[in-house]
């Protein structure tokens, strides 16, 4: 299994929104940046992943999981562009700030710190776990 993050503004798509999906989940689409398109190419059924809102929050808030790996995205014609599905699995006890992450020196090579405007990106392992540890995850 991998770990990922998903980035999104909660005015266009809220942890509520991905909530309310249900097992149904919905297609992560819209995303035009190659690398995060590459990210999703990579992700398997199964692979679990942090919810992010991005904007005024800056803080992870849920985990989610992938339930189809990448298609074309419904969103456009344009066959460069694919996606993933993921549902809700959980929402975090404690939600984890991007101040937190920044203050955590485990984290410092987190993706999120280098390159913060990706909205699709790879979490290590150790990441995770951290990540987890901080929320109150067991």
């Amino acid at each position: 299994m991998r770990y990922w993050l998903f980035k999104s503004e909660p005015s266009t798509w809220s942890w509520d929104d991905q909530v309310a999906k249900g097992a149904e989940g919905e297609e992560w689409n819209g995303v035009r940046n190659y690398q995060a398109r590459n990210f999703m190419r990579e992700m398997k059924i199964g692979d679990r992943g942090f919810f992010y809102h991005s904007q005024s929050e800056k803080a992870i808030v849920g985990i989610v999981e992938v339930i189809a790996e990448a298609h074309p995205d419904s969103t456009t014609d344009d066959e460069r562009w694919e996606c993933v599905n993921i549902q809700a699995v959980n929402p975090v006890p404690s939600p984890v700030t991007l101040d937190d992450v920044k203050a955590e020196p485990r984290l410092q090579s987190m993706v999120l710190l280098k390159n913060s405007r990706l909205s699709v990106q790879p979490v290590t392992a150790d990441e995770w776990a951290v990540i987890c540890g901080m929320s109150g995850l067991a």
